[in-house]
């Protein structure tokens, strides 16, 4: 038996949060100052956490390695499960040269790069973080940015940060769903305040994918659709989440974004589109030869940790047929269907919850006790074979391999292949998902929590950073709330601050926390054939995750205070 203790070093509050910390200090530092591949960087940091677990925590060594095989385990499924059969997806759409058509529909509606990142990753993007979350829109949106022409570095990065404003009502609300059940707060209630505080960044995000894009030249040429298309996310986000829907608000703010942006460019069309190719061009070229030469150098000497997807650049086709479109568009239309269906159709909803299946932990199960006495129920491994998104996907890609008329021979090789490809991102996120459980079971993270939830009338300010910290360590904003969502409703409480207020930043604040989750950083390193250069893309977005996450500590306390607590519900 093992009972966690928020202070077990010496009875310090701050000296067991400080050390604590050492797991995820191991990890970022080795990520981002050392510059090493993502997978050494989480399986030497599961090492430290399990050391300071077992020395610090005093928790046993036999639990915190059953621990590290849990997370193993949701790491490879359902996680690594939904970015599979997304990429697998994707390639489908390759291999019978249907992409070629789908980048020519979105050429259709603008042939600037700009504008694409912003139609591909933020709102095409937040359309699929609506129906499937857990990394799939980052490895899809990539690769079709690859296609377009980005380099791989800069896809990843845009893509990164588009996933940020839609995290919160991700997956059908479920984020937000789950922070209401564990807490008991209407999560109708938790999502309308989250639609008072991510609409924010939706404003801001879209700007800032066009900077990534192109710089202070991009900004300045196309801010009027970055604004357009982000405030018609923002308002209808708001909108939905307050007076209609919470489970269906990305879906609403992803169409109605979609739908501003394309009737604006009916009027507006931004100046610079041929340099912003022309650089983009040249920098994918430099890409690419930079690879061809790695590639070389190392062909006598060991394999390459660089596995590029099939993705090839093409010019629009002024000439598509109505029917081509149609076809291009079917693989990302039946995954609307089959999740809508999935997600909102209620028999099949019963269906598929009753098909999933619930694994005690052995060895672990009923043997961790929280700090108040109660028996752990993160012990419990559930196996959702059927309902899981990744299967859903699966179910997709055979209706598509139908309709496109892919063999069964062809489309097994092709799952085959994007599997072998992602052989190291499947370690990574294996030892990551190892990592946070061991850091979650031993008390490690109620700790880092606990000691920031001390902060009193400040912790308004500091709220949003317990969502930022658990979904950088655990990938997913459900895992954060499921986390903190009730120590934010006993700090506020305590400090006479709105208890809802504090749960909705917990998840707007997680959405920051997305974009160098290590997680989502070797899916987008995977997706656009990067792996071993996370640290590459870590250092393009982790000063944009800071940055946003501020700005939202500068919101939620303000919104704690008389100033603007005319906006909390």
């Amino acid at each position: 038996m093992f009972h966690q203790f928020p202070a077990p070093v010496g009875g310090s509050l701050l000296l067991s949060a400080l050390i604590a910390l050492i797991p995820l200090v191991t990890f970022f530092v080795m990520l981002g100052v050392f510059k090493t591949p993502a997978w050494v960087a989480a399986l030497a940091s599961l090492v430290v956490a399990l050391l300071v677990s077992v020395t610090a925590f005093k928790m046993p060594a036999g639990l915190a390695l059953l621990s590290a095989t849990q997370g193993v385990a949701n790491g490879v499924f359902p996680i690594m499960w939904i970015v599979l059969t997304a990429v697998w997806l994707y390639q489908l759409t390759v291999v019978s040269n249907r992409f070629e058509d789908l980048h020519s529909a979105f050429g259709m509606i603008s042939t600037d790069p700009r504008v694409q990142a912003i139609i591909i990753a933020f709102s095409f993007g937040a359309l699929l973080e609506a129906l499937a979350g857990f990394g799939a829109p980052v490895a899809i949106t990539a690769v079709m940015l690859m296609a377009m022409g980005f380099s791989a570095i800069r896809a990843a990065a845009v893509c990164l940060l588009a996933n940020t404003a839609p995290v919160a009502f991700g997956a059908v609300g479920i984020p937000i769903i789950t922070a209401g059940n564990l807490t008991g707060i209407d999560y109708h209630q938790i999502g309308a305040m989250v639609g008072r505080q991510t609409p924010f960044l939706a404003i801001v995000v879209p700007l800032l994918l066009v900077m990534i894009v192109d710089g202070k030249r991009g900004l300045r040429q196309t801010w009027p659709i970055a604004l357009v298309i982000g405030g018609a996310f923002a308002v209808a986000q708001f909108l939905s989440s307050n007076f209609f829907s919470v489970e269906l608000t990305d879906i609403v703010a992803a169409l109605v974004g979609l739908v501003a942006g394309i009737v604006f460019l009916r009027f507006w069309q931004p100046q610079g589109t041929e340099e912003a190719l022309e650089s983009l061009r040249i920098e994918h070229q430099t890409e690419l030869a930079s690879a061809s030469t790695s590639a070389l150098v190392l062909a006598g000497g060991g394999s390459t940790t660089t596995a590029t997807l099939e993705t090839t650049t093409h010019q629009p086709s002024s000439a598509l047929s109505r029917g081509r479109l149609w076809m291009a568009l079917a693989p990302y239309l039946i995954v609307i269907v089959v999740f809508a269906a999935a997600k909102k159709f209620q028999p099949l909803v019963d269906f598929l919850a009753r098909t999933d299946v619930k694994v005690k932990w052995p060895g672990l199960d009923g043997h961790i006790f929280s700090a108040s006495g109660k028996v752990s129920t993160s012990t419990i491994y559930t196996f959702q074979w059927l309902s899981s998104p990744g299967t859903l996907l699966l179910i997709t890609g055979l209706i598509v391999m139908v309709l496109y008329r892919i063999s069964p021979f062809k489309g097994a090789k092709e799952f085959v292949t994007t599997v072998v490809k992602m052989r190291w991102a499947i370690l990574t996120v294996a030892s990551v998902l190892a990592l946070a459980y061991v850091m979650n079971l031993s008390g490690q993270t109620t700790t880092i929590g606990v000691w920031i939830a001390g902060a009193g009338a400040a912790f308004a300010f500091l709220s949003p950073v317990l969502g930022w910290l658990g979904v950088a360590v655990t990938g997913s904003d459900t895992s954060s709330n499921a986390l903190f969502a009730t120590l934010q409703v006993a700090a506020g409480k305590s400090a006479g601050i709105d208890t809802t207020l504090l749960v909705a930043a917990n998840s707007s604040g997680g959405v920051m926390g997305k974009m160098i989750s290590p997680q989502n950083l070797t899916i987008a390193a995977t997706a656009v054939g990067m792996i071993g250069k996370e640290s590459e893309i870590f250092r393009k977005v982790v000063l944009w995750s800071l940055g946003l996450l501020l700005v939202l500590c500068i919101l939620v306390y303000l919104q704690s205070t008389p100033l603007l607590s005319w906006m909390v519900v």
